[in-house]
């Protein structure tokens, strides 16, 4: 009897510990790795992103704003850049603060293909009118199961993950969680579809492109009220959905708070930092 007792004691002790070691070690498991896609991580945090857009290739000066930038915008929709272009300003400064992200030309796979291929972590689409070129954009942009990009050569892996087969295939396991794709609604077509785009599966966020949208809506004045209800659909359409919000600079008055922003095309870096373009120009010298 007595030891029964005892066993039943012991049982019950062994019972409490493995809880209470355990509980932590599960709890600590199931936490989400940090993202080394370090804007989405913030987004993820709460925080509000700020960006710097490259659209000539200058390898020194994309160093220097990626110390400082959450994201670096990439502009291969209306500049002359080459993707080389653009693989060598990454190559020069791999694991930036600043996530390198690309507005691309169009939603072909082959684009899509070499955008990803040399190591950036961002798709941004413009004029996105239709579910289909959101889910395009998706579609090329992340491996399966999500999606159907190929598995080939560049530099992507050695950028975010090193050298050798063990680092390719860490890079293939986890970009797809890393990969953002920002659809950019830009014409009365796309706010009236904005919410069925935002809902496509892997479209991160909407992007408001302020000068776009009054250009294919022939509503030039940014404070009248046709031009803010279509800056009120697309918000709308972004939280319904559960996505992100963003807009290109400057940024009209708005219906609505501007900390519903989440990202920007522009704005200014939490550390203060001033670009080239906006530092004051030194004082002549002295004849």
């Amino acid at each position: 009897m007595r030891i029964d007792i005892v066993k039943t004691l012991g049982y019950a002790l062994l019972a409490a510990l493995t809880v209470s070691v355990s509980a932590p070690v599960q709890a600590q498991a199931t936490a989400p790795p940090k993202l080394y896609n370090n804007a989405k991580q913030k987004l993820l945090e709460g925080k509000t992103l700020s960006s710097y857009t490259v659209g000539r290739p200058d390898a020194a000066l994309y160093c220097e704003v990626a110390k400082h930038y959450d994201f670096v915008w990439f502009e291969m929709q209306h500049s002359t850049m080459s993707w080389a272009d653009i693989e060598k300003m990454i190559a020069a400064c791999p694991h930036s603060v600043a996530t390198p992200m690309v507005r691309i030309a169009d939603e072909l796979e082959s684009s899509i293909q070499h955008a990803t291929d040399i190591g950036l972590l961002g798709i941004i689409m413009p004029t996105v009118d239709t579910v289909e070129k959101a889910q395009a954009a998706v579609r090329y942009a992340k491996y399966p199961p999500e999606g159907r990009r190929s598995m080939g050569g560049g530099q992507a892996a050695r950028i975010w993950m090193g050298e050798g087969a063990e680092a390719t295939m860490k890079y293939r396991t986890t970009v797809n969680e890393n990969m953002m794709v920002i659809a950019m609604i830009e014409t009365p077509i796309g706010v009236a579809n904005a919410y069925e785009i935002a809902s496509v599966p892997g479209i991160d966020g909407l992007l408001i492109a302020n000068t776009d949208l009054a250009n294919f809506s022939g509503w030039f004045d940014r404070e009248a009220g046709p031009y803010q209800g279509m800056l009120k659909l697309i918000h709308d359409a972004a939280r319904r959905a559960g996505k992100y919000l963003g807009a290109t600079g400057p940024v009209p008055p708005t219906p609505f708070p501007r900390s519903d922003f989440n990202f920007y095309q522009g704005g200014e870096p939490s550390d203060g930092y001033k670009p080239p373009s906006a530092r004051p120009a030194p004082a002549p010298a002295k004849p």
